[in-house]
């Protein structure tokens, strides 16, 4: 939904999205059901006191309610002069600047925030909304729950319910009263980035999570009474059709008919509003070319009329800036449309200032304007943020309590689907000797996926989870406490032959448009393909454990497997994939598998899926005894043409069609560094540049969101002379950085993508996304070369001369 960005980012957005259509096509809102939000939000009590409240504000003060700053661009001490209404903590945003503070350091800056707002002006506490989408997922510590994709496999509306309790319970132990969840999208095309936000395609099943989330987080909308201490406001995003765009492009555009947008993609909605939901958001996408975020039938006429919607609808990160004439700094015509409070993260000084002016002009009606304020305080009121004093919503205990944790572990199992099980070995029996590898064996990051601590989730760590578990780490404890032994290596390597391998792998973290792919086929450009054929040649059963986002084509690795676990994004609680794959002393499981696919699986590479291999609703149990033959392993596309937009070298190894060229001058010989040839060495004996080059890609939208090109390499011997390193033609100096690089370990160097830009690069159209030149006498070694999201941003190399 949002992460952190830059400044910069606010100059490019022109740049990453072109102008939509300003005006909708005349719909039919008696397309869309007619209910309405619990009468209890607009008691009439309620509403004469908001009355009340409004009618001491000032322009300016009803301006600042409708405008919402990330904690990252604004000190408390500003709401003095800005009286703004909301503050929401982005995808890579933490107290102080610490992305990995503890629960009580979240609490004061709330509290710091909300006591200036209370102090200033009209004496209205801010909002505070962070991105609960898993868990407390921003919180280091707290219990994380499988993504919704897994959640959907569990097929179980009352455990929706019990996860809700258990996130509102820890994101208002940590002060925080907003979360922008539930994701009510019913992905169409897999290919979408952001396909595990949605539950699955199934409407009826998504429409029954809807409500029962929207109760789990904030409880039952009753007479005036605010929500409990331990309940946070929810939101049902993004409306609507974010997972309908063409191509499953990230906010894309919904090119159907009003009667599929309403049956398919606002299905979920009607629950969450009769659910009490008190908050909407807008959508980054477009319907038939119009801009959700300036869709006024949508917004106005539908949602707020046909469907009674009386809460809020908050604007996405900087949605507003993509509507035509529209910059992230003046937007008019999105509050005109009916959102009530934009979200303008590094953008709200400016966005506030516009829109004082465009209320004194009367460009935006006095009467949307206290359409807005009126529903913004709604919220407030139902929090209790307008009683004296404020409800106060903080206790770091209720962090990952024992009863917290035991639903998290029992969502996990829940998510879990058998595909394949030839030859019963699975569970795994007691007694037996088990080797866990796989590049997700031991890796929290993968198993947690994106929206992780960091927007993308790529540094997600065990630590970061003391009361978790890493898969592989809780397969051991499993095993051996069934009396045999196992040993936990990614790269496969152990001393005696097991008899059976559980490798664990998938897909790297990703969130939102990073996610987006050409296509439905999983590249294994870890290793994992050799690790299965290798010990498959040495007779070792094999079970594979695949985390991803959404069902892949892999059906070589498949066919490999003796038995095939699709596992998704199962979070912190590793023990949950233990209690299915693994039997106890008795011979018997904990639990058995009870997933069921949440959306088709691919027969080929192709998407949207039109002939699947398995249907939405498939699955094996242990009661099963279905053996699966080879499956098929035409892609029926052309994988060797699709590029990798952020993957340029992974584990020694540039992907297709990515090339790696030498200069003469430049030797290279694969070795080892933590695994069997897992890195390059290349060694300069005069003057040269080595280059990864293909076909061109734009990183404008990967710059706008604050990635760098991450290194991950050794450095072997340090240059007698200048370095270089350039990215789209943008070269830069990096000699210094090398220079403070230890020689002989492993380090990280990252160079965000708009020095790059500053120093001449075109990242619309980037061919060459490395190019290291070097003097004689260099070497190094490399074992990655990728995008990543540090935070803060280092600062910029200089310029190469």
């Amino acid at each position: 939904m949002v992460k952190a960005t830059s400044l910069l980012g606010v100059a490019m957005v022109a740049l990453a999205f072109p102008a939509a259509a300003a005006e909708p096509a005349a719909g039919n809102p008696q397309i869309w059901p007619a209910v309405s939000s619990p009468a209890a939000m607009t008691d009439p009590a309620t509403e004469a006191r908001i009355t009340a409240i409004m009618a001491k504000l000032t322009l300016r003060q009803k301006i600042g309610q409708m405008i919402q700053a990330d904690l990252t661009a604004i000190k408390p001490d500003q709401l003095k002069r800005y009286p703004l209404g909301s503050i929401l903590a982005g995808g890579n945003g933490g107290p102080y600047g610490d992305e990995r503070a503890d629960a009580a350091t979240w609490a004061r800056l709330v509290s710091e925030f909300r006591r200036v707002s209370q102090a200033s002006g009209a004496g209205i506490p801010i909002l505070f909304g962070v991105d609960a989408v898993h868990g407390h997922s921003n919180l280091p510590g707290a219990t994380i729950f499988p993504h919704n994709i897994g959640l959907g496999a569990a097929r179980d509306p009352d455990l929706i319910r019990r996860i809700g309790v258990v996130t509102a319970a820890e994101l208002s132990g940590s002060g925080i009263d907003w979360t922008f969840a539930p994701t009510l999208a019913v992905p169409q095309d897999l290919r979408w980035g952001r396909s595990y936000e949605g539950f699955s395609a199934d409407t009826a099943l998504v429409t029954a999570y809807a409500g029962a989330l929207t109760l789990g987080l904030q409880g039952p909308i009753s007479g005036s009474t605010p929500l409990a201490a331990d309940k946070v406001a929810a939101t049902a995003k993004h409306f609507v059709a974010d997972g309908g765009t063409l191509g499953g492009k990230d906010q894309g555009d919904a090119a159907i008919s009003e009667t599929e947008l309403a049956a398919t993609h606002g299905a979920a909605y009607p629950a969450a509003i009769q659910a009490g939901v008190l908050s909407v958001m807008a959508s980054f996408s477009s319907w038939n070319g119009v801009k959700a975020h300036g869709n006024q039938y949508l917004l106005t006429d539908v949602l707020k009329g046909r469907m009674g919607f009386a809460g809020l609808v908050v604007g996405d990160w900087n949605g507003h800036g993509q509507l035509p004439g529209c910059t992230v700094t003046d937007c008019a015509l999105t509050f005109n449309a009916g959102l009530d409070l934009a979200m303008a993260p590094d953008s709200w000084r400016g966005l506030f200032d516009s829109t004082l002016r465009h209320a004194r002009s009367g460009k935006i009606p006095m009467a949307r304007i206290d359409d807005a304020v009126r529903r913004i305080l709604r919220v407030k009121a139902r929090l209790g943020l307008l009683d004296g004093p404020p409800l106060f919503r903080a206790d770091p205990a209720r962090i990952a309590t024992p009863d917290h944790l035991a639903v998290a572990r029992e969502a996990v199992a829940k998510s879990l689907v058998l595909l394949k099980n030839n030859d019963a070995v699975l569970p795994i029996r007691p007694g037996a000797r088990v080797l866990v590898a796989g590049p997700g064996a031991d890796d929290m990051a993968m198993q947690s996926g994106g929206w992780t601590v960091t927007w993308q989730g790529t540094d997600t760590r065990a630590s970061d989870f003391p009361k978790g578990q890493t898969i592989g780490r809780a397969i051991a404890a499993a095993v051996t406490a069934a009396g045999g032994s196992a040993t936990i290596a990614s790269n496969g390597s152990t001393s005696e032959r097991p008899d059976v391998a559980i490798i664990v792998f998938g897909e790297q973290p990703y969130a939102e448009f990073q996610g987006d792919t050409p296509d439905l086929a999983f590249r294994a450009l870890a290793g994992e393909a050799e690790l299965i054929a290798r010990l498959k040649a040495q007779g070792v059963k094999i079970v594979s454990v695949f985390l991803s986002g959404r069902p892949l084509f892999l059906p070589q690795l498949i066919n490999q497997s003796d038995a095939f676990v699709a596992a998704w994004l199962p979070g912190s609680q590793g023990q949950g994939v233990a209690d299915v794959l693994v039997a106890g002393r008795d011979g018997r499981s904990a639990r058995d598998f009870t997933g069921r696919l949440p959306f088709a699986w691919p027969a080929d590479a192709r998407s949207p899926i039109t002939s699947p291999l398995w249907p939405v609703g498939h699955g094996l149990d242990y009661r099963s005894a279905v053996a699966v033959g080879p499956l098929p392993e035409d892609p029926k596309a052309d994988l060797a043409a699709l590029a990798s937009q952020d993957v340029y070298m992974l584990r020694g190894k540039v992907p297709s069609p990515w090339r790696l060229g030498l200069d003469s001058a430049v030797t290279s010989k694969a070795i080892d560094v933590s695994a069997q040839e897992d890195a390059r060495q290349y060694r300069w004996s005069a003057p040269g540049a080595i280059a990864i080059d293909g076909p061109p890609v734009s990183l404008t939208r990967e710059a706008t969101g604050g990635f760098a090109l991450q290194l991950d390499w050794r450095i072997d011997a340090a240059p007698a002379g200048p370095v270089t390193l350039a990215l789209a033609g943008g070269v830069l100096d990096i000699a210094p950085q090398i220079n403070a690089l230890p020689v002989g370990s492993i380090a990280k160097l990252e160079i965000p993508l708009a020095c790059f830009a500053a120093a001449g690069g075109d990242l619309a159209h980037v061919g060459t996304p490395l190019r290291l030149a070097a003097p004689r006498g260099f070497t190094m070694t490399l074992r990655t070369a990728r995008l990543s999201q540090p935070l803060p941003l280092p600062a910029c190399p200089a310029k190469a001369h």
